[in-house]
């Protein structure tokens, strides 16, 4: 469970530019819910989820995940919860070029210190699981849209994270590669893992896997949805 307790984040405090990206939010997200974030530009999305994932700290409020506060958590305690919890698919892919696909899904595991070979046979198996063993040792930027997207998938599967967080996952994948895309996150919900997407697109919010959409404007949660 992943609750947030009147958060706020505010970037350029005290400047002319101070920008308040959220806005007292309060929300609760259970575990092996599939919650779907939507509202347009600017509403707060991204920046939510990079609060819920730690990749930032939030300005006020509190942060807990299955009852443990994180948000105020020394970076090193954070940084291995970020590792061990979280599972991030971003809008660009972020895939890095000149690598192949194997090596790509391989990096987040590095720094668990696991032995090579099993960072690699894990890096495989989420490959395989995606129907892109054939594609392991291709460079990334040889790969079509729908296979990076799943390469990033991967990557993102590669250390086993209990909740998936994507950002704007559908964004520039045609209707076909996003309804593919679906039936993976479909497939994910089944395996037990919590699914936290933010989208403005009806294709990933009306679907009936997810469980609950929550509405943000302005930084604020206007419709917080009914749970599973």
């Amino acid at each position: 469970m992943i609750t947030l307790s009147d958060v706020t984040k505010v970037y350029n405090a005290g400047r002319p530019n101070e920008f308040a990206a959220l806005r007292g939010v309060s929300l609760t997200i259970e575990g092996r819910t599939a919650t779907a974030l939507k509202g347009p530009s600017g509403s707060g999305k991204t920046t939510l989820l990079s609060l819920i994932g730690s990749m930032a700290r939030p300005t006020s409020g509190r942060i807990a995940l299955d009852g443990t506060v994180i948000s105020s958590l020394p970076e090193r305690f954070l940084t291995e919860i970020r590792r061990r919890t979280f599972g991030f698919v971003f809008q660009q892919f972020n895939l890095i070029r000149g690598l192949t696909a194997l090596e790509n899904v391989m990096i987040p595991a590095y720094p668990t210190g696991a032995p090579l070979e099993q960072i690699r046979r894990q890096a495989r198996q989420r490959l395989e699981m995606l129907g892109l063993d054939g594609k392991a040792a291709s460079k990334v930027e040889w790969l079509s849209g729908g296979e990076a997207q799943r390469v990033a998938i991967a990557r993102a599967l590669v250390n086993d994270p209990a909740v998936v967080i994507a950002d704007e996952p559908t964004a520039h994948l045609d209707t076909a590669l996003s309804r593919e895309f679906m039936e993976i996150m479909a497939a994910l919900r089944r395996d037990g893992r919590t699914l936290i997407l933010a989208s403005h697109d009806p294709l990933v919010y009306e679907s009936a896997l997810i469980d609950r959409v929550v509405t943000m404007r302005d930084g604020r949660v206007v419709d917080a949805g009914t749970g599973p």
